[in-house]
């Protein structure tokens, strides 16, 4: 991962909206009805419901859904006690990450106050506003106090993360890298260095494991911590020892475990050398481990290391955690998290990273063929699969020891809810990024001179993304950088118009002289058109100096498409090509086409739209299933557009049958899959979701993306061309700077990947 300069954090949470979240209703309130009905007098009823029976809360309310973020800001990320206000970015980022893993809401909550009796009354005092309470960032050892007494006296799921979710993910880390060096729970000793929260919760959990206490050595700042000391607290003394040991590297002799939750460098080579053999080192002080990874792999090759860096195979990662676990908690009115729960949950990821991978989650991180071993003891972040897996596990063990109020009674329902309630949030993107990092490529910027598209450059090269090549003229650039304050480390700036380009221009215009020679390009014609960036940023990738190519466009698309297909060509076994636009929405991502290119699309068009799409759509690793959109349903009407996209359907239909398609229907039905189901049952995608969008023609697919973007429904990323030769795209020249970057990294994902 690159690093994260000042700047950036800066920039990210302060540009557009400041910070991270954001409230957004979720019934209707367009009319004076709806807000009757959302206030007064209307919610005087579910009012008066609550009042009679406090369960109906998770009826008519949103607090089986909502998480409590609750810090005093007194041990914020490794930046110690910075106060409430100032952890507040922290607390905002975990609600961030409860919506997009799990889709549970979640406020942050900061308090100004540091006694713990203070802090219990006024956690107390908010819990009927949540489902669920995720202690946070709190010191020890007052976070002991403080969660014990939140738990005993409140009847919702409470869990300090800091304590239990590195527990619980170090712990199914645990039970893999011991079932791989072929070694049993209850006769491993274990050495821990740290006794602050994390480190606690570490070995209380490690125990109800299976670690014997007697093999268990817990060190601090001042040495072993054992049974002659005065200076210890009672959390500490629960692990001390009679042992005549006094140092770390005493501890580590003959040892199996390193668990590590302390500060950089405390490890050395000699001692991880001193220890039993096929040992395991759990290294997990944040940024800097107790022992660089590189190091350790390095002092013995028996050795398996994790630690909590996301730039190294086994991270310890409580994300792949905290979400599911109050997931599953919520979900079936659990009245608590106790150790079934987490115990549940450990077996659960560990389990997981012991099956199969599918290739999205190879794809995510650029590997192919991930699979259960020393370098992959854990579940990567981006499976999609932990909802899936932990979220049940959690919720059953709820049920079975008798804290669930509202226990799952139907377990294939539930995991298609859990599907479900999922959009895309960003998920897409982040595996196509994690990919394109894994082979950069040369990817050229036609419009280097403006303000957008020189942030997206100096973005893709910092991020690593792709090595960006720009155009244009040198000073202007660099004056226009300096202006705007980026840093073009990492970027290529090429004119086209200097001398110095002179053999490389001539070199093109003949290529493209020789390509277009039948539409009536002469040499001198060609060469000409190489002095515009457009044309040499395409003939750089035409010519192999390049594998992406970003041209920009003020007008609609289909205007510069013809360029493209002259000079790129079209794709083998089609006549046409398209573009596509991702839209993510609460309700999930669909992909609607064709958005630019094709304005007055017949059957034969439709059918390589549909085509591409669906070739596209499992690009970004997705099952398709396309609906081919008209105002007709099934021939109920017979003019000329709704018989053309027929026409389409049953060539699909008889030449490729292995497409999930049919049509035409009306948008309503495409989306709709019981109403489709039920009025036209002989549908051949009968009980699949849509989520591919074929419309009839350019004007209807393009104002239905926009409208939906301008209407706030989701975002949306695009236009994604389909059916060229080599990946070349076009962009709106006022895109954003997010936009341009997506954009470019889907292009080199598929120069990477996608054959041609």
């Amino acid at each position: 991962m690159s690093k994260v300069t000042r700047e950036m954090a800066l920039e990210y949470h302060e540009e557009g909206k400041p910070g991270k979240i954001e409230v957004v209703p979720t019934k209707p309130y367009s009319s004076q009805r709806d807000l009757a009905l959302a206030y007064s007098p209307g919610v005087a009823f579910p009012c008066l419901e609550i009042e009679k029976d406090p369960e109906d809360a998770y009826r008519f309310t949103n607090k089986g859904n909502l998480v409590g973020v609750i810090s005093n800001g007194t041990a914020v990320l490794g930046l110690g006690d910075i106060g409430a206000l100032a952890g507040k970015p922290v607390m905002e980022g975990k609600a961030l990450l409860f919506k997009i893993f799990a889709g549970l809401d979640a406020f942050d909550i900061e308090i100004n106050e540091k006694d713990p009796e203070k802090v219990i009354e006024i956690v107390k005092a908010i819990t009927p506003t949540f489902g669920g309470i995720n202690l946070e960032d709190i010191k020890a050892p007052e976070c002991f106090t403080i969660e014990k007494r939140l738990k005993e006296e409140c009847e919702i799921p409470i869990m300090h993360d800091d304590q239990h979710g590195t527990a619980i993910i170090s712990g199914a880390g645990l039970i893999n890298a011991l079932l791989i060096q072929g070694k049993k729970i209850e006769d491993i000793r274990l050495v821990v260095n740290g006794a602050g929260a994390a480190a606690i919760s570490c070995t209380k959990l490690y125990v109800s494991l299976g670690v014997r206490i007697e093999n268990v050595v817990m060190c601090d700042s001042k040495g072993v911590i054992r049974t002659d000391r005065t200076d210890i607290n009672s959390q500490k003394r629960e692990f001390a020892t009679t042992r005549d040991i006094h140092t770390l590297a005493d501890a580590l002799k003959d040892a199996d475990v390193f668990l590590g939750l302390s500060v950089a460098g405390v490890l050395t080579p000699e001692m991880i050398q001193s220890m039993a053999p096929k040992p395991i080192v759990f290294a997990l002080a944040n940024p800097d481990p107790e022992i660089s990874y590189e190091l350790a792999i390095d002092s013995r090759p028996d050795v398996i290391v994790a630690t909590g860096r996301s730039d190294y195979p086994n991270q310890i990662n409580n994300v792949i955690g905290f979400p599911y676990i109050f997931r599953g908690a919520l979900d079936c009115g659990a009245t608590g998290i106790n150790e079934e729960m987490k115990i549940a949950a450990v077996y659960a990821i560990a389990d997981l990273a012991r099956l199969p991978v599918p290739a999205v989650v190879d794809e995510a991180y650029g590997r192919n063929n991930i699979k259960f071993g020393r370098d992959y003891i854990l579940p990567k972040p981006l499976d999609p699969r932990l909802l899936t897996s932990v979220a049940p596990a959690v919720a059953e063990a709820a049920a079975k020891s008798g804290i669930a109020k509202r226990p799952i009674k139907n377990w294939d329902l539930y995991q298609e809810k859990l599907r479900s309630l999922m959009g895309d949030d960003g998920k897409m993107m982040r595996r196509l990024v994690e990919l394109a990092k894994e082979d950069t490529k040369r990817v050229v910027i036609c419009e280097g001179n403006m303000d957008n598209m020189l942030r997206a450059a100096t973005r893709m090269a910092h991020d690593k993304v792709c090595r960006p090549v720009v155009l244009g003229n040198e000073e202007m650039i660099e004056k226009r950088a300096n202006r705007l304050g980026l840093d073009m480390t990492g970027v290529e700036i090429i004119n086209p118009r200097h001398d110095r380009e002179e053999v490389t221009r001539h070199r093109y215009a003949t290529i493209l002289a020789a390509k277009k020679a039948r539409d009536g390009f002469t040499y001198d014609l060609a060469l000409e058109k190489m002095f515009d960036r457009s044309y040499f940023g395409m003939m750089m990738v035409e010519a192999g100096d390049a594998d992406s190519c970003l041209v920009a466009t003020y007008s609609a698309g289909e205007s510069i498409a013809g360029d493209m297909a002259s000079i790129i060509g079209i794709r083998d076994g089609y006549s046409h090509f398209a573009t596509m636009h991702i839209l993510n929405t609460r309700k999930g991502t669909y992909f609607i086409a064709d958005t630019a290119v094709n304005p007055d699309a017949d059957t034969d068009a439709l059918v390589d739209i549909a085509r591409l799409s669906e070739k596209a759509v499992r690009f970004f690793a997705q099952e398709p299933v396309l609906a081919m959109l008209s105002y007709s349903n099934f021939g109920s009407s017979k003019s000329p557009e709704a018989a053309s996209v027929a026409d389409a359907v049953k060539i699909l239909h008889e030449k490729y049958p292995g497409i999930m398609v049919d049509g035409e229907m009306q948008f309503d039905f495409a989306l709709d899959t019981h109403r489709r189901d039920e009025r036209f049952p002989f549908n051949k995608i009968k009980g699949k979701r849509v989520n591919t969008l074929i419309f009839p023609n350019l004007t209807a697919a393009n104002v239905t993306g926009k409208m939906l973007l301008s209407m706030g429904i989701g975002s949306i990323i695009g236009p994604i061309q389909i059916g060229l030769r080599k990946p070349v795209y076009f962009i709106n020249g006022n895109a954003t700077a997010r936009e341009i970057y997506d954009i470019a990294t889907i292009s080199a994902v598929e120069a990477s990947v996608s054959p041609r």
